[in-house]
């Protein structure tokens, strides 16, 4: 090339290719942009016209009481409480007498009859004897002994009592009393 040649530009791809190199790899930074948010639109409140109400509820007359739907209780069995005599101690005793009692031996509750649903737990101390624990269970009016010793934690309590016995039967070692 000449001296006084004015100089030589590059070719307009190089220029392009140049810049997209320098860019491109710009372009991936950062976060991307914020949708743009939508416009907010209002509605009119939609007002309804009342619906009529009932007629006030109707006092009864003196001398009735007004009935109040039930309570719901507790589902049974969840938590064992006193039985009120329903079996009685003496009677939970008096299945045990001759089977797993002897019959001259000196017997009382210590703890019980607790229920829960149809079962019952009940600590009775025996003369002479460690604590006995007795579960039993009321089909129809009788009285079944279920189990009956110092652990009583056996395969059917475990399985089919309700909660509030299996507790006491199986979790003795807690000091936890249900429902006393």
């Amino acid at each position: 090339m000449p001296p006084d040649a004015p100089p030589r530009t590059p070719p307009r791809r190089l220029v392009v290719a140049g810049v997209l190199l320098a860019v491109v790899p710009l372009a991936a930074c950062g976060s991307p942009p914020e949708p743009a948010p939508a416009p907010a639109t209002t509605r009119p409140a939609l007002v309804t016209p009342a619906a009529p109400t009932a007629a006030p509820p109707v006092a009864p007359p003196l001398g009735i009481a007004p009935t109040l739907p039930p309570t719901p209780s507790p589902t049974p069995g969840l938590v064992a409480v006193a039985c009120a005599g329903r079996p009685s101690a003496d009677r939970v005793v008096g299945l045990l007498r001759g089977r797993v009692l002897p019959r001259g031996v000196s017997v009382r509750a210590t703890q019980g009859p607790l229920c829960a649903a149809d079962w019952q737990y009940t600590v009775l101390a025996v003369t002479g004897h460690e604590e006995l624990q007795v579960v039993t269970r009321t089909e129809s009016t009788a009285l079944r002994l279920v189990t009956a010793g110092t652990d009583v934690c056996s395969i059917e309590v475990r399985t089919v009592a309700p909660p509030g016995i299996r507790t006491l039967a199986c979790d003795a070692g807690t000091g936890a009393v249900p429902g006393a």
